[in-house]
């Protein structure tokens, strides 16, 4: 069986090297490009299943390497994960107005990123294909255009509390940790977010109105967001 492919666009020679490490042990085939130009070509020449991308790369830029591989009909389905040192909410906005897949900030830890690579691995194997829209119990979550509403109208949500409508809404009926949220969720103060997810969620709850119970709390885990199907195994608080 051929080894899943992996390319890293990373100007950062020993982070590379790191990756490249890690990613060679988990069973993946990894190449590694060290400017945006470089990543493009070797993307668009042998198209890997998924991109490590950095934003902050000479030549061309990271948003730019996503806009021109997502406008590629040779390059448009690749899964992308941007890494950044930026911390700032706007920045994964625009990646994800760019067509990433997911993002994840500096400073990381390896195996946390590897489990995000290979769930959008898993994406690919299953077939299903990048969705910018969630439609789901009269909810309407547009994420190129950052938008949120119920019956049509606006959900006037924070960045954070947007991302958790995200997350939970696009895998319904998924349990997430704590944990996780913070982790898919964080903006520019992480601890800050780690505090207060509960608040979050609670401040989200207040803005769905009536449909606030459609994020259910997981006892023991954390949050998940309904399924279509009212049959749930897990225990509700």
């Amino acid at each position: 069986m051929p080894k899943p492919r992996i390319l890293i666009i990373e100007d950062e020679r020993a982070l590379a090297d790191v990756l490249t490490y890690n990613l060679d042990k988990e069973g993946f085939e990894v190449s590694w490009a060290a400017d945006g130009q470089d990543g493009v070509r070797k993307a668009q020449a042998s198209p890997p299943e998924i991109i490590v991308l950095d934003l902050m790369l000479p030549i061309i830029e990271g948003y730019e390497v996503c806009r021109i591989l997502r406008s590629d009909p040779k390059t448009q389905n690749i899964r992308i994960l941007m890494l950044t040192a930026r911390s700032e909410e706007v920045d994964e906005i625009v990646g994800f107005n760019m067509g990433a897949d997911d993002y994840v900030t500096k400073p990381f830890k390896i195996k946390p990123l590897i489990h995000r690579i290979k769930a959008l691995l898993r994406r690919n194997a299953s077939g299903e294909q990048p969705r910018d829209v969630i439609q789901a119990h009269g909810i309407e979550i547009d994420r190129v255009n950052h938008l949120a509403r119920a019956d049509g109208d606006d959900l006037h949500l924070t960045p954070t509390e947007f991302r958790l409508l995200w997350t939970l809404a696009r895998q319904p009926g998924r349990p997430f940790g704590r944990n996780e949220l913070m982790d898919r969720c964080r903006g520019e103060d992480a601890n800050a977010l780690e505090r207060t997810i509960d608040v979050h969620v609670r401040s989200l709850r207040q803005k769905l109105g009536f449909r606030g119970d459609l994020i259910e709390t997981v006892r023991g885990v954390g949050y998940r967001f309904r399924a279509e199907s009212p049959e749930m195994s897990e225990p509700l608080a």
